[in-house]
């Protein structure tokens, strides 16, 4: 099932996917039924705004994630408040060098991962969804924490929908610039593995309901230009981002 987020009647609400519009639902906090569709609360809205499907308190990106990284995978942070919805025009910044479109396997998480490990990982995903990390890799002489080369107003952008049924093992990873396929891939050609990753950040730092983790693109990154339309695909998911 796809669910995601949308503005009703000026109200951030839950939502799932359904061609009459988006239909209102409610969520469970934190239960067995992560992955569920939730519950319907209201009709189809044909007028509901789709905004980005989750509002972490924690945005975790992973680094390391290549075949020409020989040491284990790290994990940084990236402001939750850089991240803006599908079809949101984002301006490349001028002052930090090429920008690079990083177009990666987005998990969000459903319950508390106090007891996360990789062969249980599935159990505390909500499901994945589509994220475009966009970069400034020249700053990473100077940068080695990732602060400059991920920093820049709406260089998240992240969504529309979560699919709670995807395979974290196996789903496909896309990206287009301008209409062309510059990369096709999917989870299982990741080094390093969805679950892994994740495994490794719980074990470190707390993650809960709505958090986010973006696994890596060692094989789905592409040097953009302001004026290019971006589009990463996570499964059926299309994320669409503008650049001026």
């Amino acid at each position: 099932m796809l669910i995601g987020r949308a503005l009703v009647d000026g109200r951030a609400v839950d939502v799932r996917w359904s061609p009459d519009g988006p239909v209102p639902i409610s969520l469970p906090d934190d239960g067995d039924d992560i992955a569920c569709g939730g519950h319907d609360i209201a009709g189809p809205r044909a007028d509901a705004e789709l905004i980005a499907p989750a509002a972490p308190v924690v945005l975790v990106g992973i680094a390391q994630n290549g075949p020409r990284h020989p040491a284990p995978v790290q994990a940084w942070l990236k402001s939750p408040r850089t991240i803006v919805p599908s079809g949101r025009t984002v301006r490349l910044r001028r002052d930090a060098g090429q920008s690079v479109a990083e177009g990666e396997i987005a998990v969000v998480i459903g319950r508390d991962c106090t007891e996360l490990t990789a062969a249980t990982a599935e159990r505390f995903v909500r499901g994945v969804t589509a994220v475009n990390d966009l970069s400034s890799p020249d700053r990473t002489v100077i940068d080695v924490r990732n602060f400059e080369s991920k920093s820049g107003v709406g260089y998240t952008p992240l969504g529309p929908w979560i699919d709670t049924a995807a395979d974290i093992d196996r789903v496909a990873l896309g990206l287009e610039i301008d209409g062309a396929v510059v990369a096709q891939t999917d989870a299982a050609a990741l080094p390093v593995s969805i679950r892994d990753c994740l495994a490794y950040v719980a074990s470190w730092t707390p993650l809960g309901p709505g958090d986010v983790v973006m696994t890596g693109a060692p094989f789905s990154a592409a040097a953009v230009q302001p004026g290019h339309r971006i589009d990463v695909i996570v499964g059926g998911v299309r994320l669409t981002t503008p650049t001026s």
